[in-house]
């Protein structure tokens, strides 16, 4: 009984607490709710996945100084997109994103499609986002579950076992969708993500602050560090590589990754085995070069493993510089408007200083 009760209430509850608690400022808000535009919209929700809000506002902002409207990010390269996407991370969204603005123009006009199956077709959208976005930009009723929401659900109703586990995901669904209210869905939707990201916290949850505290299993049964389960424990792979910093008076040697894997589609330093000979790859490579200094190494997390990186700076021996295909040389006074992975961008800062 108490359960149904709870279920019945639980909307009610979240909107009401959202409207006077809840987050009114964050720049993609600021579009008129009868009329909102889906792009910003969208443009907000691919940055927000695995990222949180104070992360993302000031690339929000520069991102879309530079491309305002869907068109003008269709119609840009694909450097100058991640290079407005540099530092933020996960490049495979700044890619799909960008993919994804030129199939609308291409396949619905230059228009966000509102079609929940057209929608989940474009790159990078999966079945949260796409609840997101029609949520926010059209007013549909619509479930998510993104982190945040997963762990409000699991605390409040006690569900246990690990979100990433498909049969706990299923259940979680489920109880989304069965929780959903017949109006406000902006501010319902809203709710759920300001109360986990503000309140029902993954380290120290504010439950003192939360509609549900006199309700919430987790918090009745001071499960809050249980709820929801962990990920199961792996080691986390090491891997290592080498990195040349081939120099030839303010300018550096930088190659384009590959559109898969890590760092897709940026500028890098030539990589290297750790253990090879930096002058010698360097000759390989079609620029023989003096070796400068062995720069500190440090290690990169990325979501599955953690990479060690040894940089080594050498002075290329030639004046003559051409790069081939693939190759640029950059000034060290035009990092700011490249497209570079984060710790390549820190090696070179450290340099420019």
């Amino acid at each position: 009984m108490q359960s149904d009760l709870l279920h019945r209430a639980f909307a009610p509850r979240l909107i009401a607490w959202q409207k006077q608690h809840g987050r009114h400022c964050l720049p993609w808000q600021h579009a008129s709710p009868a009329e909102p535009d889906p792009y910003p919209v969208w443009l907000s929700e691919i940055m927000l996945q695995q990222t949180q809000v104070d992360t993302v506002i000031p690339y929000y902002r520069r991102f879309l100084a530079r491309f305002p409207d869907l068109a003008t990010l269709a119609g840009a390269e694909q450097d100058d997109v991640l290079a407005h996407w540099s530092g933020l991370g996960y490049y495979s969204r700044a890619r799909n994103l960008h993919a994804a603005a030129r199939r609308i123009v291409a396949e619905h006009a230059a228009r966000f499609p509102r079609d929940r199956e057209a929608m989940l077709a474009l790159p990078g959208i999966g079945r949260s986002t796409a609840a997101a976005i029609a949520a926010f930009a059209f007013g549909e009723r619509r479930a998510i579950l993104d982190g945040n929401v997963k762990r409000v659900l699991a605390r409040v109703f006690g569900i246990d076992g690990w979100p990433g586990e498909k049969a706990v995901e299923n259940r979680l669904w489920a109880l989304a969708e069965g929780l959903l209210p017949d109006a406000d869905i902006r501010a319902y939707t809203q709710g759920l993500m300001d109360l986990g990201a503000t309140v029902c916290t993954r380290g120290k949850p504010r439950c003192d602050n939360c509609p549900y505290a006199d309700d919430c299993i987790a918090n009745i049964q001071a499960r809050q560090r249980e709820l929801p389960a962990a990920r199961p424990k792996k080691v986390m792979p090491e891997k290592s590589t080498a990195m040349l910093v081939l120099l030839n008076a303010d300018e550096v040697l930088l190659e384009k990754r590959p559109n898969s894997g890590i760092w897709g589609g940026l500028w890098s330093l030539p990589e290297i085995p750790e253990q090879a000979d930096p002058c010698v790859a360097a000759s390989r490579l079609g620029y023989p070069a003096t070796l400068s200094a062995e720069l500190p190494r440090f290690s990169h997390t990325f979501t599955h493993f953690r990479l060690f990186i040894q940089p080594w700076r050498l002075q290329v021996n030639r004046s003559h510089t051409a790069a081939e295909p693939g190759r640029i040389w950059l000034s060290l006074d035009d990092l700011d408007g490249a497209a570079l992975p984060t710790p390549v961008r820190r090696i070179l800062a450290a340099l420019r200083r």
